[in-house]
């Protein structure tokens, strides 16, 4: 770079500097723009846990990156002014003549630009407690202004009565002291993991209370037609389990990597052609009966509740993915992908785990199918030979990543099957089975791009249900069928087996068109 341009490049940043807007400024321009704060990071070549760090005001920004964060928030100023008139309005420093009005944003559980006052390790702080300044309800957390705030802006509708007006009450005429009475025995203050398990279940709540507010938000707006009200929800879910997931993971003992460098086996070729893992999806049939033989055999098709929503408790890499060969990558508290020779499948009773393959050979396969076939080479099972680990992509993981809003989400679909509410069901599905399919290169989330995760919990489903299948053998049912990730095709009494209902650890009939769904008969193959 010439003198000229270099000295042109300081005397920008000095002009942009000088007019750096402030923090609850930055919040409200990104949020305006609909970016995340891994969006920005990437951009600007620094941490997602920096950008918030720079939101809240705990620290300011710096080069190298101050230079991009500042003209993105100078253009951002140009595109989203400042409302003009509201108690909390923030004046943009920028000049932005002739800007056009910002574009509506689609609702979110977000609402207004305020947001909860965090440490460095991204933990949400709590100081004294008092009325939160939206809802007017008790927390002890804070906002970034340092005013009483629920965590995430996320209120709760108030359900404490009023006090009473005050009233004079004549000063009573001195009266003998009665004896003290005796002290009660304090009660045991309670401990850290005490108070961080209560501070999680409040958190929790909330949360869980943003589920039922969206659902009555768009019932009212719908005008109760649930069709309109399923469409609408459908459409924010994205956006609302992302919000769910950030805050499930605010008070979290690690950070991870939103964009990590892929390596070309987890890039789309184009749009219509996949990248090159296998998830070890099943399409089995058993072959030595058949559904186009009359015969007398019954059968029964299963369906597995919530398979997805089960998956998400599954080893994940949360780092970089780092490349090693042999067995170097493959470890109990590692996680990723890896191009194996599996052994060859000899039982024809039951499903191949590695699913139904059109070639031979080595394949690359995700963690979570490498260890379902390490646990069936083992001593336990010894169905099969060890695969053979030629190379693998991994990182550090954790089987607990996504168990805050695996048992958020668990616990609404829950509620709604005991209360018959159709709508808050669908929307729950609706928000687990879409984070999971856009986490990967998808136009529709831009949060993260994690296709390893998305293979992973993919084929963490196909392992579960390959479980059940085995269990059903053991237990003396033949398996006539398994496809996809929640269909069991057994025979025999599969009640003594699994328990029935609509429950994520049950089992139900499956219904539906076609000789596939409920009770069908098949005989012998030919």
């Amino acid at each position: 770079m010439s003198e000229e341009n270099s000295v042109e490049a300081l005397l920008e940043e000095a002009r942009l500097a000088a007019a750096m807007p402030p923090p609850e400024e930055r919040l409200r321009l990104r949020e305006a723009a609909g970016f995340s704060r891994a969006h920005i990071a990437a951009t600007v070549g620094v941490g997602r846990q920096t950008i918030a760090n720079w939101e809240s005001g705990a620290t300011d920004p710096t080069p190298p990156a101050r230079l991009p964060y500042l003209r993105i928030l100078k253009g951002l100023a140009d595109i989203y002014p400042p409302p003009v008139a509201t108690q909390d309005a923030v004046a943009s420093p920028f000049p932005a003549p002739g800007s056009p009005a910002a574009e509506p944003v689609p609702p979110t559980f977000t609402g207004v630009p305020l947001e909860t006052l965090r440490g460095p390790d991204g933990r949400a702080i709590e100081g004294d407690p008092g009325p939160c300044v939206r809802c007017g309800v008790e927390t002890t957390y804070q906002s970034t202004d340092g005013r009483p705030l629920h965590s995430g802006a996320l209120c709760q509708p108030a359900t404490s009565t009023p006090p009473a007006p005050a009233v004079i009450v004549p000063t009573p005429a001195p009266v003998a002291p009665s004896p003290a009475p005796v002290s009660p025995v304090p009660a045991p203050t309670p401990t850290r993991p005490q108070r961080r398990a209560k501070s999680a279940d409040r958190a929790q709540a909330e949360l869980a209370a943003l589920i039922s507010r969206a659902v009555q938000e768009e019932a009212e707006r719908a005008g109760g037609d649930e069709d309109a009200a399923l469409q609408a929800l459908i459409k924010r879910a994205i956006p609302d389990v992302m919000h769910l997931f950030n805050e499930t993971r605010a008070t979290a003992r690690y950070d991870y990597t939103a964009y990590p460098a892929l390596p070309d086996i987890l890039k789309k070729p184009s749009k219509k052609d996949p990248d090159q893992i296998w998830e070890a999806r099943p399409r089995f049939r058993h072959p030595g009966y058949s559904i186009k033989v009359p015969g007398s055999v019954q059968v029964t098709a299963l369906d597995v509740n919530a398979a997805y929503l089960s998956a998400l408790k599954v080893w994940l890499p949360i780092g970089k993915l780092e490349h090693t060969t042999g067995g170097d990558g493959v470890g109990p508290k590692r996680s990723g992908v890896h191009l194996i020779t599996p052994a060859l499948w000899i039982h024809d009773h039951l499903p191949d785990p590695l699913g139904d393959r059109d070639e031979p050979g080595a394949l690359w396969v995700t963690d979570a199918t490498l260890r379902l076939l390490l646990r069936l080479s083992g001593p336990k099972y010894g169905l099969t030979e060890a695969p053979e680990v030629h190379e693998s992509w991994t990182s550090g993981a954790t089987e607990n990543f996504l168990d805050a809003l695996r048992k958020l989400l668990g616990a609404a679909r829950e509620e709604a099957i005991e209360n018959r509410d159709t709508l808050t069901l669908e929307y729950v599905k609706a928000m687990y089975s879409k984070f999971i399919s856009t986490m990967g290169e998808s136009i529709h989330n831009r949060e993260m791009v994690r296709p390893d995760w998305m293979h992973n919990i993919h084929s963490q489903a196909y392992a579960n249900l390959w479980g059940k299948a085995y269990k059903a053998h053991q237990a003396g049912l033949k398996v006539i069928a398994m496809m996809g990730t929640d269909e069991l095709h057994v025979t025999g009494d599969w009640r003594q087996v699994f328990p029935e209902g609509r429950g994520v650890s049950q089992m139900k009939v499956k219904h539906g068109d076609g000789k596939a769904s409920g009770e069908y008969t098949i005989g012998v193959a030919l």
